[in-house]
């Protein structure tokens, strides 16, 4: 499929605007662009700007709100409550997770419980958030009804990422994001779709149940792991979504066309500073050497070498900031030709 490349910054500047076009404040946009440009700057291009043809139905559809009141609340010395007004979810999270940094930097732990709220793109931008800030990051969210359940006949949870991210002194993070299914729907449709590629078996069945690969035929996801990621789904449904004063499963409203016209997806964050549990020298030199350990791991065949969490995320990006981010010419002209 053809492709065009462009550098960061350039689809930063298009695609701020593209959001400042349809009513969302500067610096909010600002905002939600860097969140989408994370994404594709690590190769999660499923969690990138391939999203906005997404935002612009559910924008068009009025189910966000552009220029939410986003409220928090503090319940407790390092808890508090974030009320996203029905914003979009990458700015909603953003500044949840601003919140959650400053109550952790003074109290040692944070916990916060976000509602109102809607997709917020890769967890993984929250928690570096953290990890560049001295702290573990440690976030959740759900979606709708989308995951054949275990041993079910019909999809109940959704994907329901988690999300963890931990400083090291001399490496970068170590930041690990993943969805409970076999692989983020998103992937499917908003990547291999738009790349016209199969995906492989065992990422996704049709309405009967069986295994396809085919992206357009894809219905529902499978939870990867069988049990193990089902179970991983509820855990993230009850903190994202029970916590929350939100909702779970099936009672997740999907974005397009349903009754409220409101989304009602939660996200869940937990922040932790090192200091107040162990020396945080310690702490950080000791995940230095967890690392370096595990580089030094002789590689199997068929591998090059041993990495950590997110490292291959962490070398694409270092690629695509130098030689530019692969664009599908049906996203490039999203952008470029507005």
């Amino acid at each position: 499929m053809e492709e065009m490349i462009v550098s960061a910054p350039e689809l930063a500047e298009r695609c701020t605007r593209h959001f400042i076009i349809r009513g969302m404040p500067e610096e909010d946009a600002k905002i939600a662009s860097d969140i989408l440009i994370h994404a594709n700057l690590r190769g999660v291009d499923s969690h990138g700007v391939a999203r906005m043809t997404y935002y612009d139905m559910i924008i068009a559809e009025g189910t966000i709100n552009m220029t939410p009141d986003i409220k928090i609340r503090s319940t407790g010395l390092v808890s508090a409550t974030v009320d996203g007004d029905d914003g979009l979810g990458l700015v909603v999270a953003y500044r949840a997770t601003e919140a959650a940094i400053e109550i952790a930097k003074r109290s040692g732990v944070a916990v916060v419980a976000v509602n109102g709220s809607s997709h917020c793109g890769a967890l993984s931008y929250y928690v570096k958030m953290a990890a560049r800030n001295g702290l573990i990051g440690i976030a959740s969210t759900q979606a709708d009804s989308g995951v054949m359940a275990f041993g079910g006949k019909k999809p109940f949870f959704g994907t329901n990422p988690l999300a963890y991210g931990f400083p090291a002194k001399k490496h970068p993070p170590v930041i690990l994001d993943m969805a409970t299914s076999a692989v983020a729907m998103g992937k499917i449709v908003h990547d291999y779709a738009n790349r016209g590629e199969p995906i492989p078996h065992g990422w996704a069945v049709d309405d009967e149940g069986n295994s396809v690969t085919d992206p357009l035929q894809a219905k529902w996801g499978v939870h990867f792991g069988g049990a193990k990621g089902f179970g991983l789904a509820l855990v993230a449904d009850v903190f994202s979504g029970l916590l929350t004063s939100g909702s779970f499963a099936s009672h997740v409203k999907r974005y397009i066309g349903n009754d409220s016209g409101k989304s009602n997806i939660g996200q869940f964050l937990c922040l932790i500073d090192p200091a107040y549990f162990t020396d945080t020298d310690r702490f950080l030199e000791q995940m230095d050497m967890m690392i370096d350990e595990i580089h030094a791991i002789p590689p199997a065949e068929g591998f090059q070498r041993v990495m950590v969490p997110g490292e291959p995320e962490r070398l694409k990006e270092e690629r695509r900031r130098k030689e530019g981010i692969p664009l599908p010419l049906n996203i490039f002209r999203l952008f470029f030709d507005e």
